[in-house]
């Protein structure tokens, strides 16, 4: 979590992020370095040494679903923002059961957030915890 935390200011890139860090993304984020959400998540976990995989589909099935009132620090939770896509097309990394570490959209930054925001979707507890801690750095 100290990772992606480190990172707040850096710019939303679509597409862009991933386990080494912020970096270009594609199509309207390819001219800016940054983090998309998913990217985002998938760097503070690789950091805790933990692949979760790359985007917002496979890391909600990285692990065990956690109930709203039981989210705590390191835990993805997950929106749905475009009825249109099937499963949730948001995901941002808890810091605590009320506040998240966000990369929200194009033109803002990674910033910390409210975790209660319409379009709820579910929290997923990454599994294994990486080398038993529990948490993410």
């Amino acid at each position: 979590m100290h990772a992606a935390l480190r990172m707040r200011g850096i710019p939303y890139s679509w597409g862009g992020g991933g386990p080494t860090g912020p970096s270009c993304g594609i199509g309207r984020g390819a001219g800016t370095k940054g983090f998309d959400c998913s990217g985002l998540t998938e760097y503070a976990w690789a950091q805790a040494g933990l692949r979760i995989g790359t985007t917002t589909y496979e890391q909600v099935k990285a692990g065990t679903p956690v109930a709203r009132d039981k989210t705590r620090a390191g835990d993805l939770v997950f929106y749905e923002t475009d009825a249109s896509q099937a499963g949730p097309d948001h995901v941002g990394l808890a810091i605590s059961n009320t506040h998240m570490i966000n990369a929200p959209y194009t033109g803002a930054v990674v910033r910390i957030d409210p975790i209660d925001r319409p379009g709820w979707a579910g929290a997923i507890r990454p599994n294994p915890a990486p080398s038993g801690h529990g948490h993410v750095r």
